[in-house]
């Protein structure tokens, strides 16, 4: 693993607590970052007994647990993750879980929480891991009067939440929708399958909405044709200053100035953006990655390459 301290100047490596593994086996694992210093590795079986290791030293030591959700939590405190498990049937693995629960990752001890109360979005919400940059908390999912796509937000630790439907194209909820809060406007990238013809593609986004109320209202900039681009999504949109958004498409990047109505498209090729806490991330190809603050400039750098030992 890969670990940069406080103040430090340089990444150091430090042991990961899985288990030796061939990557024909099958074993994945996940990275969750819980404030400084904290982190969770969850391994990638099926099920609430997956194994997990928990660390509050950067690294240099980890504690094992387990995925099993325990108790309850009234809000989300700064530096967790939100996350979902299996309500109906309890434990149920993915495919046979028929209602699911939002649950907070604890930077305290690494152990999951089910959150108190949560918005009404159906049987299969879906949490952002992260909070956005003015500190507030999106889940998506289905409208429960109309069953269309919905997007409800926190501003208070997922004590309330305010709910509102997308003014979809489609009368389905598809798949989810990616939000990600700029300085000026929020965007909704709302994914699923596509109508009208054209070629198939693997990460579909169907339309891209913007709110300029924080969120409580929509308007339906971009909706995805047959042919014009961008027709896909990689991760989130990247707000910009006044109605700039850019788009990680699966061939291209797009950048939009007029708040997503038109796009033109980019020569520094695609990429795939999440939010962390020091901003999005977006990576190009194996090693390169890079981060905004403002969705505007951008800092690159290497990580866990080959000669990142070597410096």
């Amino acid at each position: 693993m890969a670990v940069l301290d406080a103040g430090a100047r340089e990444w150091v490596l430090r042991r990961s607590p899985l288990p030796r593994v061939l990557g024909t086996e099958g074993i994945s694992s996940n990275l969750l970052s819980l404030g400084p210093g904290r982190a969770l590795v969850e391994e990638g079986g099926p099920g609430p007994a997956a194994r997990t290791w928990f660390t509050q030293d950067g690294g240099r030591s980890w504690r094992p647990g387990e995925q099993r959700t325990v108790g309850t939590t009234p809000d989300i405190p700064e530096g967790a993750v939100l996350a979902t498990d299996c309500a109906d049937p309890a434990e149920a693995l993915p495919d046979a879980c028929e209602r699911e629960r939002l649950v907070v990752v604890s930077p305290r001890d690494g152990r999951r929480r089910a959150l108190a109360r949560g918005p009404l979005l159906g049987a299969h919400p879906r949490p952002q891991g992260q909070p956005e940059p003015d500190g507030s908390w999106w889940v998506s999912g289905t409208d429960p009067l109309s069953g269309r796509a919905a997007v409800a937000f926190s501003r208070d630790g997922g004590r309330r939440w305010t709910v509102s439907r997308l003014p979809s194209p489609a009368m389905d909820s598809g798949w989810y929708t990616a939000v990600a809060v700029g300085k000026d406007a929020v965007y909704a990238a709302e994914m699923g399958d596509l109508s009208g013809g054209g070629e198939p593609v693997k990460n579909p986004m169907r339309a891209l909405h913007r709110s300029v109320d924080g969120g409580r209202t929509w308007q339906r900039m971009w909706t995805t044709g047959p042919s014009e681009q961008p027709r896909t999504l990689l991760g989130l949109p990247v707000p910009g200053p006044g109605g700039r958004v850019e788009i990680g498409a699966e061939l291209s990047g797009y950048r939009s100035e007029d708040g997503g109505r038109t796009f033109v498209r980019l020569n520094d090729g695609t990429h795939h953006t999440r939010r962390t806490p020091l901003g999005l991330l977006r990576e190009a190809s194996r090693c390169q990655y890079a981060l905004t603050a403002d969705g505007v400039r951008w800092s690159e750098f290497r990580l866990a390459c080959d000669d990142l030992g070597r410096g």
